[in-house]
């Protein structure tokens, strides 16, 4: 896919032009396409397409236009759903905006380097994307206005460094001179459009209108603005008057001593991963006159700023000057910090009456001066740096000042362009991707240098990501990181990073003390804070996650208004603004760190603690309720908002023995843990809580004892685990009997599927008929478990069929999902593959919805056997590959194994043997990797060993596998997965010469199966393979004798079948 948005918005898909009708998709599209490759949330894309209107329900109201847009897109797999919002995944060159920005950077850094030829060739590139006014058609609110703005801002930049280039490498066309004029005719005001039409004029032997066209720049600046032109167009003016050339220097001001024009110092190290930045930078300074870059300690803001400098010192007549302000402790000082740097002669600031003198004085010196000030590290002089700011600029119009500081210098005309750390990898990432990553990239740079031998394979990528994640991205804490590696083995630095400020030490010799220790770097902005933002800093540091005010209000109470506190931390770098349609903020690890250790030095870390995890169990228990209606999806984003939160709430609750709190917090999060999809985790966590000992509210302890049962038969099948026990039993049923919780209505069911007690479970369950329909639909979902596992699909059918509309009514989507799931599989079974489909795709939809992409993805494999069982092999093969092979990097190491065992079946059906070995061998290896051992799964894997030593010949091996899958299906009570792997039983026999006993095997099967006489695609081609080598009659006899079975005599011929001895090989 690629978009267009530098004209009429542009889509095209497969190399074919897309039509996107409506303002509100194309402004859906546009928004996402600013942003490709990035999670998107909700709150700003509500935001950029309504803005002061945002729907009640913007969650919702996004679904819709979303899934509009993807039906006019095809149905593009790249608009994808994240945790609390979406992204249009791809590369950001397939956005013409994005590649012109880069282009435009890159033509920008050619230039400043002097190759003149070749930044003019990247700048024509990145001009001849624009196909009229950008992001024409897309929603009118102030979002995009400003987004075009700042796009048609860049676009004249780009042409202003086009003509420049090829002025100076004497490519400008004949037109050069007509379309400057028609540029100044729309920005009359713009100096350098004016100094470049004077230059084209003079290069083209015009001389005399050059000369006028100055003079008529001067006058107007006179009668408007009462001003002269700036030192760099006068140069340019003497060049015309003397005919000189484009090349020459410019003049310098009055009392500056003869020299080099700048004091840059020249980088020793790469320079890494800011380009956005540098481009943001030449944008704003070409807008306005100040821009203070703004970030925490160690970000690389000082890096930033002279690496800018140095690239557009040559657009500067009168240079660039570089002034360090740390080593400063008196405000007075700061104007004499400027002249020593800027080398004026001596007697300059004689007969002066302090600072404000001093400061007049210079203002006169640079008033006709072009030139830019890089003011370094303002933080402790903000005061004094911005007044000295402000009258310099107000006085000196050719004055540009480029500032870092750990805080805005808040004065007007300033513009700020945060400095954050540099990007880090989500876990999971490819070795190409990480690779590709701004942090890891500087990271691994600086590695090189300290440690040359070391080879950047899989696993040293992936520790160095590791290192990167852990050191928030923090350029200095990653450099004093890879300097330890003189030392300490990678991985070994990994391991203490928990340690972080014993460790980071020992950095340049030559930097500022506070920059050779991460400590000290954090310790001097903690000088920077009285007494009581010390305290609201340190209490803040219990959120391990996003801080929202009436969080930070509750834990750490500041003495005035919560906002206002937080956004003094805020223009001190300490916390960052996190985008999003409600107030967040956020704690670097590094900062958190700190504010740990001061937390726990002033003796208030458990209490802090203990607030934090009574304000997240008032929000879950909040938040619970409504995960099973129609808000869920906006409560679901809330809780996935808060998520680490909520888990460090539950972690000191149970660390403190805090039963109560404990199990309130897991009986109000497991359903959201539930519909996670991770079923494996959310049994660990609610078996963590209620093993606490100590009283708890007895209706919370059956609710979280339930959601455990309930993830324990999702993530590892119907087996009894030691945990349930009698005394569990009659606390349920006390809770259940006192009116409870509506999850409770699971409990019997659940603990009959544990017991194997099929009959007993269904008589408990009855008629599930609950007044509350999302009582009544789980219910019957539940009990659809029993009823495939007691091999009795059409009451299975009816039930799901019952549940799906009942949550349909409630507008619960997981239910809904989970229904609609089982649903598709007994369609399957029962030979209805087109409608499976169906079923199986809105199931998938709603899935990622939700978030659960491993749960969509297993469901995916279900689909691909939907459309097997349909007939359609290639797409349900696409589908697969897709899934295993495709961007999602977060797959489970399940889901995983599922996908390459639905592949290993495919290639056994296509006759290709080593591509189904391949696939197996992915499984295995991925199963291994699985943090618990998943009985169904290893049951699915054995099965389809057997099928693949089948095939190689080793019928006896095949027996083998065959066994044991057998009786893992058996242990877990799983029917359905018996009946499968009878199945394998009835092929291995017919490879055995066993035709009549293999059609007997198979109408056992579907007994077990529950269908009998519904013969999906795999047991079509066996029973027709089966009527070829017996006749039909004789076929029907055997299969009817099988079909005729009882479950129990069923399972005793499976079993008998598996030891049967292998027949001679004349036999065969």
């Amino acid at each position: 896919m690629r978009v267009g948005i530098l004209g009429t918005l542009e889509v095209v898909v497969d190399e074919e032009r897309t039509q996107v009708g409506g303002s509100r998709l194309r402004a859906v599209l546009a928004r996402l396409a600013l942003e490709a490759g990035r999670v998107v949330t909700v709150e700003s894309l509500a935001e950029a397409i309504w803005w002061a209107d945002v729907p009640s329900d913007p969650v919702n109201a996004l679904h819709t236009l979303v899934s509009r847009l993807r039906r006019a897109l095809g149905g593009a797999s790249e608009l994808r759903w994240s945790q609390g919002g979406y992204r249009l995944d791809i590369p950001v060159e397939a956005v013409d905006a994005l590649l012109f920005e880069d282009l435009a950077v890159e033509g920008r850094r050619a230039l400043a380097d002097g190759r003149a030829a070749i930044a003019a060739s990247h700048l024509r590139e990145a001009l001849a994307l624009w196909r009229g006014e950008p992001l024409a058609g897309t929603a009118q609110t102030p979002y995009f206005e400003a987004a075009a703005g700042r796009l048609r801002e860049l676009r004249l930049a780009a042409i202003e460094d086009r003509v420049d280039a090829e002025l100076l490498s004497g490519t400008a066309g004949n037109d050069v001179v007509a379309e400057l004029g028609e540029l100044i005719a729309a920005h009359p005001l713009r100096e350098r459009l004016r100094g470049l039409h004077i230059r084209a004029l003079r290069d083209s032997g015009r001389r005399a209108e050059a000369l006028a066209a100055y003079e008529e720049f001067r006058g107007f600046l006179a009668n408007e603005l009462g001003a002269d032109p700036g030192q760099r167009l006068q140069d340019i003016h003497l060049s015309a008057l003397r005919g000189g050339a484009a090349e020459e220097e410019p003049a310098g001001w009055p009392g500056r001593a003869a020299g080099p024009r700048t004091n840059l110092p020249k980088g020793l190290t790469s320079f890494v991963g800011r380009e956005r930045e540098l481009g943001r930078i030449a944008a704003d300074l070409t807008e306005g006159r100040l821009v203070t870059l703004t970030g925490p300690g160690g970000a690389g803001k000082t890096r930033l700023a002279t690496a800018f400098a140095g690239r557009v010192a040559e657009d500067y007549a009168d240079g660039v000057w570089l002034v360090e302000l740390a080593k400063l402790d008196d405000p007075e000082d700061v104007p004499g910090a400027v002249i020593g740097v800027l080398g004026l002669r001596e007697g300059i600031l004689d007969g002066a009456e302090g600072p404000r003198d001093a400061v007049t004085r210079l203002a006169d010196v640079l008033s006709g001066a072009e030139a830019m000030l890089v003011l370094d590290n303002c933080e402790h002089l903000i005061d004094a740096v911005a007044r000295l700011v402000e009258d310099l600029l107000g006085r000196c119009p050719g004055l540009r000042v480029l500032a870092t500081s750990r805080e805005p210098l808040g004065i007007g005309g300033e513009m700020l362009c945060p400095v954050n750390p540099l990007l880090v990898p989500e876990p999971g990432a490819s070795t190409a991707a990480l690779l590709q990553t701004p942090s890891i990239r500087l990271f691994l740079d600086r590695v090189a240098a300290v440690r040359p031998d070391l080879a950047f394979g899989a696993d040293v990528v992936e520790t160095a990501a590791e290192i990167c994640r852990r050191l928030d991205g923090l350029p200095l804490a990653m450099e004093l990181a890879a300097a330890r590696l003189r030392a300490l083995p990678l991985g070994e630095l990994a391991r203490r990073l928990d340690e972080r400020f014993q460790l980071l030490t020992g950095g340049s010799r030559t930097a500022l003390p506070r920059h050779q220790t991460l400590r000290a770097v954090v310790d001097w902005s903690w000088e920077l804070l009285d007494g009581e933002e010390r305290r609201f800093l340190q209490r803040l540091a219990v959120f391990p996650a996003t801080i929202t005010p009436a969080g930070a209000e509750r834990v750490a109470a500041p003495s005035g208004h919560v906002l206002d506190a937080l956004h003094a931390l805020v223009d001190k770098s300490l916390l960052q603004v996190v985008d999003g349609h409600e107030a967040r903020y956020r704690m670097l690890e590094t900062i958190r760190e700190y504010g740990l250790e001061r937390l726990e030095k002033a003796g208030e870390r458990d209490e802090a603690r203990a607030a934090h995890a009574a304000f997240f169990l008032e929000f879950a228990e909040r938040a619970e309720p409504h995960l099973r209606g129609r808000d869920q999806l906006r409560w679901l984003s809330a809780l996935a908002d808060e998520h680490d939160n909520l888990i460090a709430a539950l972690n000191f609750a149970c660390e403190s023995g805090d039963a109560s709190t404990a199990v309130r917090l897991a009986a109000a999060l497991g359903y959201f843990w539930t519909m996670q999809g991770d079923h494996a985790e959310a049994t660990r966590r609610l078996r963590r809580a209620l093993e606490v000992p100590g009283e708890a509210p007895e209706v919370a302890w059956a609710t979280a004892a339930t959601l455990h049962l309930f993830n324990l038969v999702l993530s590892e099948g119907p087996r009894k685990p030691q945990f349930v026990t009698d005394g569990m039993r009659r606390r349920i049923r006390r809770a259940r009997g006192a009116g409870g919780h509506p999850m409770l209505v699971l409990a019997e069911v659940l603990l009959a599927l544990m017991d194997n007690d099929l009959d007993g479970g269904l008589a408990v369950a009855g008629d599930p008929g609950a007044p509350d329909p999302w009582t009544d639909a789980m219910a019957r979902l539940v009990r659809s478990f029993l009823l495939a596992n007691s091999g009795n699909m059409d009451a299975m059918r009816r039930e799901l069929e019952t549940a799906v509309e009942k949550f349909r009514v409630v507008g619960e989507r997981w239910g809904l999902a989970m229904a609609l799931t089982f649903l598709g599989g007994s369609q399957t079974a029962l030979g209805a593959g087109g409608e499976a489909v169906r079923v199986l795709e809105e199931s998938i939809r709603l899935m990622r919805e939700l978030g659960a992409a491993d749960e969509a993805f297993q469901q995916r494999i279900w689909l691909a056997e939907a459309r097997i069982q349909a007939g359609d092999l290639e797409r349900a093969r696409a589908d697969l590959l897709e899934a295993a092979e495709g961007r999602n990097l977060r797959l489970s190491a399940r889901a995983t194994a599922l996908i390459r065992k639905s592949l290993c079946d495919l290639a056994l059906d296509a006759g290709d043997l080593a591509e189904a070995e391949r696939h197996l061998a992915v499984a295995a290896r991925s199963l291994d990797l699985a943090p618990s051992k998943d009985t169904l799964l290893v049951a699915m894997l054995e099965s389809v060993c057997g099928r693949v030593a089948a095939a190689t010949g080793d019928l006896t091996g095949a027996q083998r596998y065959l066994a044991e899958a057998l009786r893992l299906a058996r242990d877990v009570a799983d029917l359905p997965l018996v009946a499968a792997v009878g199945v394998g039983i009835a092929r291995l026999q017919l490879r055995m010469g066993r035709p009549e006993l293999a059609a007997e095997v198979l109408g056992a099967c579907h007994v077990l199966h529950g269908a009998p006489g519904a013969f999906g695609r795999d047991d079509a081609l066996l029973a027709d393979k089966l009527r070829e080598a017996l006749g039909r009659d004789p076929f029907d006899s055997a299969y009817g004798k099988g079909a005729a079975l009882e479950h129990q005599g069923a399972l005793d011929l499976l079993d008998a079948s598996c030891k049967a001895p292998e027949p001679a090989s004349g036999t065969r």
